[in-house]
């Protein structure tokens, strides 16, 4: 039944096209008939009349595939450039039109570029929420209702829907058919039968083929109760449509990552690659790009080994404008079971989360041998945000199979400190806090440390608590204090025996008071927070977690 519709939009794409070029050729004989040949040369003439021949029966091929020579950010930097084109179809999204002459007509009449014809397109199949539609039981297949309720019920698809919209409003479009990364897909995972088998289009705008995939750009309603109607006021307008721009005009260099074309050339890439070299590809999502990542490392892969020390690193490169913004995470689980303990304890606590430059590092210990999932989340939040204490959302920005083939040393959990990034990058980014003594997260030591900051703005309350496996916290609290000279503050540490430790750093600003004393401040999301009763020190105010270190302590340093 699909494949009987495809062929059908294909015939009627192709005639839509036919027809379009028929429209213009007379509009172009007719803008002719005002030119007056006496003032013209001989031969200009000739060449405008030739211009002004209808065009012949067949609609021009398109142009064949061949790499994009603009990328995205050249055509448009941000979305909000499109706003009005958007509206438009958010507009038109409200009523159903019963043909799709109509339902282009209203699309694209006000459009300025063929870029901005796909981008209403677009958007308007986005906008439309199939979950909350109902449709007409005896409404036929070649209506845009009918088209929709085929996509509803598993019989038609988002990518026929947007070829025929493009051929109706005059844009080559086609369907590529292939290989996506899409639900269920894990890294490690080959592309062997049909399971992850895909389609998506490519269309032709400002010179060049470039890939939309609607079906992936299209997100729910969010904030609403129900749809706006048609000229509505007031609430309406600060509803948001939520959809995904990554999966508009995506850049080949990018889509290549999670779509894999049947056809090479429709990689739309100067060197195609191979079917192997996309599944050793790393597992990203949209947002990977949309945060502008990438990958420091050209031998970062899909999967990766551990060494000998059951040891993996993963590193992703954070661009400038985004790095007092952004903020990771991170999971750890068995890559069969999905269980994420080992021997009573987090898997969590064996990884080592760091940011040391422009460079956010995960270092993997396999605690025994086999095959482990991590998946590396962000966030983009403010400091201001962050320091507010409000549950952030994390999402998945890209996975990794670690896979260690054999272990021969035990591997030990580490200390069992505040969730997160190790090092003073984060007391920077949020409090302002420059290290002065210790700059990386993994410190050298022998039986006593000093570990020194310089405040940038005024902070009051300092604490830091020390972990040890197999030791009560309570017990290692005598071992640290701090001194605060002028704006230097000093953590002086003892250990009382050799071993690993970890280093806690709590603090507020001064200015953050009375919101403390409200109890405004009375959670967060990965127990960043010291409040009073907890445990520890009986402190009074509340504080924020602002750093840790992780400390080699050894009679030999």
């Amino acid at each position: 039944m699909q494949a009987a519709t495809a062929a059908l939009v294909e015939k009627q794409s192709s005639e839509m096209l036919e027809l379009i070029n028929e429209k213009r050729s007379e509009y172009m004989m007719a803008e002719s008939l005002y030119l007056d040949d006496s003032t013209i040369p001989d031969e200009t003439a000739e060449a405008l009349n030739d211009n002004v021949q209808p065009y012949p029966g067949k609609a021009p091929l398109p142009p064949s595939p061949h790499g994009v020579a603009q990328a995205k950010f050249q055509l448009y930097s941000d979305p909000l450039e499109f706003a009005h084109i958007d509206q438009i179809a958010i507009s038109v999204a409200q009523e159903d039109q019963k043909t799709f002459t109509d339902l282009v007509r209203m699309l694209v009449g006000k459009c300025g570029s063929d870029i901005e014809k796909a981008r209403t397109i677009f958007r308007w199949i986005t906008v439309k929420n199939l979950n909350t539609m109902n449709f007409d039981d005896n409404l036929r297949g070649d209506t845009p209702m009918g088209l929709l309720r085929g996509i509803k019920h598993g019989t038609e698809s988002y990518h026929v829907l947007f070829k025929r919209l493009c051929s109706y409003a005059g844009l080559h479009c086609v369907v590529i058919k292939g290989y996506s990364k899409s639900a269920g897909y894990q890294p490690g995972v080959h592309f062997e039968d049909s399971r992850f088998r895909n389609s998506w289009n490519a269309v032709y705008v400002a010179g060049a083929w470039r890939f939309v995939q609607c079906n992936w750009g299209a997100r729910h309603l969010v904030n609403a109760k129900e749809v706006p109607k048609v000229g509505a006021k007031g609430k309406s307008d600060s509803l948001r449509y939520e959809y995904d721009d990554h999966y508009f005009l995506t850049d080949p260099r990018e889509f290549i990552y999670e779509f894999f074309p049947l056809q090479p050339e429709w990689q739309l890439l100067k060197n195609p690659i191979t079917q192997r070299d996309f599944e050793d590809l790393p597992f990203v999502r949209s947002l990977f790009f949309r945060y502008g990542l990438y990958f420091p490392d050209s031998n970062t892969k899909a999967v990766m080994y551990t060494d000998a020390t059951g040891a993996a690193t993963v590193r992703i490169a954070i661009p400038t404008n985004m790095q007092s913004n952004l903020i990771f995470h991170y999971n750890l689980k068995f890559y069969e079971s999905e269980g994420d303990t080992y021997d009573g304890v987090s898997l969590k606590r064996f990884v080592m989360q760091s940011v040391l430059g422009n460079i956010v590092s995960f270092r993997v210990h396999a605690p025994n041998s086999g095959a482990f999932l991590l998946d590396i989340f962000a966030n983009s939040v403010t400091p201001k945000e962050y320091l507010t204490g409000e549950p952030m959302k994390f999402k998945s920005v890209c996975k990794f199979k670690i896979i260690c083939e054999e272990l021969q040393t035990v591997m030990v959990p580490l200390p069992d400190c505040a969730s997160g990034e190790w090092g003073p990058t984060k007391a920077t980014r949020l409090f302002g806090l420059i290290p002065i003594s210790h700059q990386d997260p993994l410190v050298f030591a022998g039986r006593e440390l000093e570990i020194q900051f310089r405040m940038s703005k005024p902070l009051t309350d300092f604490m830091a608590t020390l972990h040890k496996n197999g030791v009560e916290e309570k017990r290692l609290s005598k071992y640290i204090s701090h001194t605060i000279v002028d704006d230097f503050i000093t953590f002086l540490i003892g250990f009382p025996e050799e071993g690993q430790y970890g280093l806690d750093v709590y603090t507020r600003e001064i200015s953050s008071h009375k919101a403390d004393e409200n109890g405004h401040h009375n959670h967060h999301q990965h127990q960043n927070r010291l409040a009073n009763g907890n445990g520890i020190h009986g402190e009074k105010h509340l504080l924020t977690h602002c750093c840790k270190y992780l400390i080699n302590s050894s009679k030999r340093n």
